[in-house]
């Protein structure tokens, strides 16, 4: 997981309390129920799914939009709900390559011509 976190939740109430922002702040400020928040941070429940959700929960803890802390934000929501992050899903680019990057990732080696378009694109970078 990004920088070391396990969850969505460990990350959320990590940040919130690195910001000195309270439950009860953040609820006000995030129009949200302290009860479910509680359970968010603590795993009991998954992170929203949708959004407008996260970028208002990410508004009230001070993320700033393009931060690594916005991309960690994101990217563990999506892991702890079991899907990749919708603006690589939207990248059709990215999405042909999902299958050798799956395969790498259970020790399989992608094929040579996987390997060359992968050098060709670091080469263009």
């Amino acid at each position: 997981m990004p920088d070391g976190y396990k969850s969505f939740g460990e990350f959320f109430k990590n940040l919130r309390k690195k910001k000195r922002i309270t439950l009860r702040e953040f609820c006000l400020q995030a129009s949200a129920d302290p009860a479910n928040i509680s359970r968010l941070e603590r795993g009991a429940m998954p992170p929203p799914q949708d959004s407008d959700i996260l970028e208002r929960y990410a508004k009230a803890l001070e993320i700033e939009v393009g931060s690594d802390d916005w991309y960690t934000f994101f990217d563990l929501a999506a892991a702890d709900r079991g899907i990749i992050p919708k603006d690589l899903m939207s990248d059709s680019e990215v999405v042909k390559k999902l299958p050798a990057f799956f395969r790498t990732l259970r020790g399989q080696k992608p094929t040579e011509e996987e390997m060359l378009k992968l050098v060709d694109k670091i080469k263009k970078s």
